[in-house]
């Protein structure tokens, strides 16, 4: 016999399925151990950022609330329309990164975009048929980075 988790661990559970902490580790996002041993400084106006960072816009695309409500052709007719406008978002330069989860959980994969603002990053997310439907939602986050530390056209990394 199976016992049902208690709230507070499946909500917990929720909060940070293992794929996307390990995409978050492995992207360099976890805090070295020696950084968190360190007492806080108080807190100050933030520096400008370094013209060696960059921001793109991070999307977790999780199931919409109509997430079930299509049968299986439909879905596949959905599907190919979502990899038809990823294909448009990347060939114009605004999509650098996407990708499914393989856990079949509720949060379905991601997207990091490249574009001057998070009312564009909120437009280029619209545009996709799966978000039009319900079928799937996207959640964005501006993200501050290394320039080259994803793969971005315009960046030419030092040799």
């Amino acid at each position: 016999m199976r016992l049902a988790r208690p709230p507070a661990a499946r909500q917990c559970a929720r909060m940070m399925p293992r794929p996307l902490l390990t995409l978050l580790l492995a992207l360099g996002l976890g805090a070295p151990a020696a950084l968190a041993a360190e007492p806080k400084a108080p807190a100050t106006p933030a520096a400008a950022p370094s013209s060696d960072l960059t921001t793109y816009y991070f999307g977790l695309i999780v199931k919409g609330p109509n997430y079930a409500a299509y049968g299986k052709e439909d879905r596949a007719k959905l599907q190919a329309l979502h990899l038809a406008n990823i294909e448009r978002l990347a060939k114009l330069g605004k999509l650098l990164v996407a990708g499914p989860f393989e856990d079949n959980g509720e949060w379905r994969g991601l997207f990091i975009f490249k574009c001057g603002s998070l009312a564009e990053a909120q437009a280029l997310a619209a545009s996709d048929p799966e978000v039009q439907t319900g079928r799937l939602r996207v959640e964005l986050h501006p993200w501050m980075t290394t320039k080259g530390s994803i793969h971005d056209p315009d960046f030419t990394p030092a040799k």
